[in-house]
């Protein structure tokens, strides 16, 4: 089983960008994590993070094209306004789960609203880089079901 992460804008800067808010961990140190946890169940994860919004839509492409079977994603900035990451993902035909690292729900009026959350089998939000985790394991789960 492989399953893509698509980490979206400014992840990049993880660790150090707002630590209040999104903590300490470095996206390095996340893609390391998801992929021991990964193995322990056999399974494959390629990591990557994208700034730009046409980037994301081509990966998500790319994903189900080269034969994943599912996606984790964090769209970033562009879960409150992209319909074409929304698109992209109801585009293909394997599951994604949406993560965030704050609670989306208790931050900025504009950042309550997740416009990719629907084309999505869950989201899991708020629970730092463990919410990537969560998501992971989720996924697997819904996998090993189908």
């Amino acid at each position: 089983m492989r399953i893509v992460v698509l980490h979206g804008p400014n992840l990049n800067a993880l660790g150090t960008r707002e630590p209040a808010v999104y903590g300490r961990t470095t996206l390095a140190e996340i893609d390391a994590m998801l992929a021991r946890e990964a193995s322990a169940h056999g399974v494959d994860v390629s990591c990557e993070q994208h700034q730009g919004e046409g980037e994301i839509v081509s990966a998500i492409h790319r994903a189900a094209a080269e034969g994943a079977q599912g996606i984790v994603i964090n769209p970033g900035a562009y879960t409150h306004y992209s319909y074409a990451i929304a698109d992209a993902l109801r585009c293909v035909t394997i599951p994604a789960v949406e993560v965030h690292l704050s609670n989306i729900h208790a931050r900025e009026e504009f950042r309550n609203r997740s416009v990719t959350a629907s084309a999505c089998v869950g989201i899991v939000a708020g629970f730092g880089a463990e919410s990537y985790s969560v998501g992971l394991q989720a996924l697997m789960t819904y996998l090993k079901r189908k």
